[in-house]
Protein backbone atom coordinates (compact mmCIF):
# COMPACT_ATOMS: atom_id res chain seq x y z
CA UNK A 1 0.00 0.00 0.00
CA UNK A 2 2.94 2.20 1.06
CA UNK A 3 4.24 1.85 -2.51
CA UNK A 4 1.05 2.25 -3.90
CA UNK A 5 0.78 5.51 -2.26
CA UNK A 6 4.59 7.01 -3.33
CA UNK A 7 3.60 5.94 -6.84
CA UNK A 8 0.55 8.28 -6.39
CA UNK A 9 2.54 11.30 -5.04
CA UNK A 10 5.39 10.39 -7.50
CA UNK A 11 2.74 10.74 -10.57
CA UNK A 12 1.46 14.31 -8.91
CA UNK A 13 4.41 15.78 -8.33
CA UNK A 14 5.42 15.16 -12.21
CA UNK A 15 1.94 16.66 -13.18
CA UNK A 16 2.85 19.85 -10.74
CA UNK A 17 6.19 20.15 -12.44
CA UNK A 18 4.49 20.06 -15.77
CA UNK A 19 2.00 22.33 -15.10
CA UNK A 20 4.56 24.80 -13.98
CA UNK A 21 7.19 24.28 -16.41
CA UNK A 22 4.84 24.54 -19.21
CA UNK A 23 3.21 27.84 -18.08
CA UNK A 24 7.17 28.96 -18.73
CA UNK A 25 7.36 27.43 -21.72
CA UNK A 26 4.65 29.68 -22.85
CA UNK A 27 4.93 32.91 -21.40
CA UNK A 28 8.76 33.02 -21.90
CA UNK A 29 9.91 30.24 -24.38
CA UNK A 30 11.53 26.96 -23.92
CA UNK A 31 15.08 28.34 -24.00
CA UNK A 32 14.82 31.50 -21.80
CA UNK A 33 13.09 28.90 -19.02
CA UNK A 34 15.69 27.51 -17.13
CA UNK A 35 15.70 24.56 -14.48
CA UNK A 36 15.87 27.15 -11.70
CA UNK A 37 12.93 28.80 -12.43
CA UNK A 38 10.71 25.42 -12.89
CA UNK A 39 11.85 24.22 -9.66
CA UNK A 40 11.07 27.45 -7.74
CA UNK A 41 8.06 27.20 -9.42
CA UNK A 42 7.15 24.48 -7.58
CA UNK A 43 8.89 24.59 -4.20
CA UNK A 44 11.26 22.39 -5.04
CA UNK A 45 14.98 22.47 -4.81
CA UNK A 46 17.06 21.63 -8.15
CA UNK A 47 18.73 18.71 -7.56
CA UNK A 48 15.05 17.12 -6.05
CA UNK A 49 13.56 18.47 -9.77
CA UNK A 50 16.58 16.75 -11.52
CA UNK A 51 15.63 13.43 -10.02
CA UNK A 52 12.49 13.51 -11.25
CA UNK A 53 13.27 14.96 -14.80
CA UNK A 54 15.83 13.93 -17.51
CA UNK A 55 16.22 17.06 -18.19
CA UNK A 56 13.70 20.76 -18.63
CA UNK A 57 12.04 19.97 -21.93
CA UNK A 58 10.88 16.25 -20.77
CA UNK A 59 9.02 18.45 -18.25
CA UNK A 60 5.88 19.27 -20.90
CA UNK A 61 5.44 15.22 -21.49
CA UNK A 62 3.04 14.61 -18.65
CA UNK A 63 0.82 17.65 -19.72
CA UNK A 64 1.31 17.58 -23.20
CA UNK A 65 0.23 13.13 -22.76
CA UNK A 66 -2.73 14.48 -20.85
CA UNK A 67 -4.09 15.87 -24.86
CA UNK A 68 -5.70 12.48 -25.34
CA UNK A 69 -6.92 11.43 -22.01
CA UNK A 70 -10.47 12.74 -22.93
CA UNK A 71 -10.11 11.04 -26.60
CA UNK A 72 -9.23 7.67 -25.70
CA UNK A 73 -11.32 7.62 -23.00
CA UNK A 74 -14.17 8.48 -25.38
CA UNK A 75 -13.31 5.85 -27.65
CA UNK A 76 -13.06 3.31 -25.46
CA UNK A 77 -17.34 3.81 -24.73
CA UNK A 78 -18.15 4.37 -28.28
CA UNK A 79 -21.29 2.04 -28.62
CA UNK A 80 -21.45 -0.31 -31.18
CA UNK A 81 -24.82 1.07 -32.53
CA UNK A 82 -23.95 4.41 -33.18
CA UNK A 83 -21.47 5.97 -35.56
CA UNK A 84 -17.95 7.91 -34.68
CA UNK A 85 -19.39 11.33 -35.28
CA UNK A 86 -22.67 10.26 -33.07
CA UNK A 87 -20.76 9.64 -30.72
CA UNK A 88 -18.19 12.19 -30.41
CA UNK A 89 -20.46 15.40 -30.90
CA UNK A 90 -22.59 13.69 -28.01
CA UNK A 91 -19.68 13.00 -25.91
CA UNK A 92 -18.31 16.60 -26.56
CA UNK A 93 -21.94 18.37 -26.08
CA UNK A 94 -21.82 16.31 -22.53
CA UNK A 95 -18.30 17.09 -21.70
CA UNK A 96 -18.20 19.63 -18.49
CA UNK A 97 -14.34 19.40 -17.63
CA UNK A 98 -13.44 20.57 -13.51
CA UNK A 99 -11.24 23.97 -13.66
CA UNK A 100 -8.28 21.87 -13.24
CA UNK A 101 -8.72 19.42 -16.01
CA UNK A 102 -9.90 22.82 -18.10
CA UNK A 103 -6.53 24.38 -16.90
CA UNK A 104 -4.43 21.03 -18.07
CA UNK A 105 -6.62 20.88 -21.43
CA UNK A 106 -5.40 24.56 -22.36
CA UNK A 107 -1.84 24.20 -20.77
CA UNK A 108 -2.06 20.99 -23.32
CA UNK A 109 -3.29 22.67 -26.22
CA UNK A 110 -0.46 25.53 -26.28
CA UNK A 111 2.25 22.92 -26.14
CA UNK A 112 0.78 21.73 -29.43
CA UNK A 113 0.79 24.84 -31.22
CA UNK A 114 4.25 25.33 -29.27
CA UNK A 115 5.85 22.26 -30.81
CA UNK A 116 5.48 23.33 -33.97
CA UNK A 117 8.58 25.91 -33.51
CA UNK A 118 10.12 23.87 -30.52
CA UNK A 119 11.72 20.56 -31.46
CA UNK A 120 11.61 19.57 -28.13
CA UNK A 121 8.12 19.72 -27.40
CA UNK A 122 7.68 18.21 -30.81
CA UNK A 123 9.01 15.30 -29.91
CA UNK A 124 6.80 14.99 -26.48
CA UNK A 125 3.63 15.62 -28.60
CA UNK A 126 5.16 12.83 -31.50
CA UNK A 127 5.56 10.55 -28.24
CA UNK A 128 1.91 11.13 -26.88
CA UNK A 129 0.71 10.63 -30.86
CA UNK A 130 2.51 7.26 -31.08
CA UNK A 131 0.98 6.23 -27.72
CA UNK A 132 -2.52 7.00 -28.89
CA UNK A 133 -2.19 5.16 -31.63
CA UNK A 134 -1.01 2.37 -29.76
CA UNK A 135 -4.02 2.36 -26.87
CA UNK A 136 -6.39 2.85 -30.53
CA UNK A 137 -4.94 -1.37 -31.56
CA UNK A 138 -7.45 -2.63 -28.70
CA UNK A 139 -10.31 0.18 -29.23
CA UNK A 140 -10.24 -1.02 -33.08
CA UNK A 141 -10.39 -4.66 -32.30
CA UNK A 142 -12.63 -4.99 -29.91
CA UNK A 143 -15.10 -2.76 -32.63
CA UNK A 144 -14.58 -4.58 -35.23
CA UNK A 145 -14.41 -8.17 -33.28
CA UNK A 146 -10.86 -9.16 -34.31
CA UNK A 147 -7.80 -10.12 -32.97
CA UNK A 148 -5.27 -7.24 -32.09
CA UNK A 149 -2.73 -8.86 -34.41
CA UNK A 150 -5.07 -8.68 -36.97
CA UNK A 151 -2.87 -7.74 -40.11
CA UNK A 152 -3.97 -4.13 -41.40
CA UNK A 153 -4.98 -3.00 -37.55
CA UNK A 154 -2.40 -1.13 -37.00
CA UNK A 155 -2.62 0.32 -40.03
CA UNK A 156 -6.06 1.63 -39.43
CA UNK A 157 -4.46 2.93 -35.82
CA UNK A 158 -1.67 4.64 -37.31
CA UNK A 159 -4.02 6.37 -39.97
CA UNK A 160 -6.43 7.63 -37.25
CA UNK A 161 -4.17 8.76 -34.61
CA UNK A 162 -2.28 10.81 -37.71
CA UNK A 163 -5.82 12.21 -38.48
CA UNK A 164 -6.23 13.55 -35.21
CA UNK A 165 -2.61 14.85 -34.47
CA UNK A 166 -3.18 17.03 -37.99
CA UNK A 167 -6.72 18.42 -37.11
CA UNK A 168 -5.68 19.08 -33.86
CA UNK A 169 -2.50 20.99 -34.46
CA UNK A 170 -4.92 23.21 -36.85
CA UNK A 171 -7.91 23.64 -34.80
CA UNK A 172 -5.50 24.13 -31.33
CA UNK A 173 -3.33 26.92 -34.00
CA UNK A 174 -6.53 28.70 -35.03
CA UNK A 175 -8.08 29.09 -31.13
CA UNK A 176 -4.85 30.25 -29.94
CA UNK A 177 -4.54 33.06 -32.89
CA UNK A 178 -7.63 34.36 -31.35
CA UNK A 179 -10.26 32.18 -34.23
CA UNK A 180 -13.86 33.36 -33.42
CA UNK A 181 -14.93 29.56 -31.70
CA UNK A 182 -18.67 30.40 -33.00
CA UNK A 183 -17.60 31.00 -36.23
CA UNK A 184 -15.67 27.56 -36.60
CA UNK A 185 -16.95 24.64 -37.60
CA UNK A 186 -17.37 21.71 -35.30
CA UNK A 187 -14.22 19.65 -35.39
CA UNK A 188 -15.86 16.28 -34.62
CA UNK A 189 -17.87 15.73 -37.68
CA UNK A 190 -14.72 16.60 -39.64
CA UNK A 191 -12.39 13.72 -37.37
CA UNK A 192 -15.29 11.10 -37.91
CA UNK A 193 -15.09 11.30 -41.73
CA UNK A 194 -11.28 11.89 -41.54
CA UNK A 195 -11.11 8.52 -40.17
CA UNK A 196 -13.49 6.97 -41.95
CA UNK A 197 -11.58 8.02 -44.89
CA UNK A 198 -8.18 7.23 -43.74
CA UNK A 199 -9.11 3.64 -42.31
CA UNK A 200 -11.10 3.00 -46.03
CA UNK A 201 -13.80 3.07 -43.86
CA UNK A 202 -13.72 0.00 -41.42
CA UNK A 203 -13.83 2.68 -38.93
CA UNK A 204 -16.97 5.09 -37.89
CA UNK A 205 -19.91 3.43 -39.11
CA UNK A 206 -22.51 2.20 -36.74
CA UNK A 207 -22.45 -1.57 -36.00
CA UNK A 208 -25.20 -3.81 -35.80
CA UNK A 209 -25.05 -4.54 -32.03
Amino acid sequence: MQGAMSEVRRTRLHLEISRAATKLFWEQGVAATTGEQIAESVGLSVRTLWRHVRNKESCAEPIVAHSWTWFITVMRRWPAGISLEEHLVAEHARMRPEPEEAADNLAAARMIVLSASEPAIRSAWLLSCDRLERDLVPVFADRLRISVDEPGLRVHAAAAASVLRVISEEVLTAVLAGADRARMADPYPRIARAVGAATGFAIGDALDD
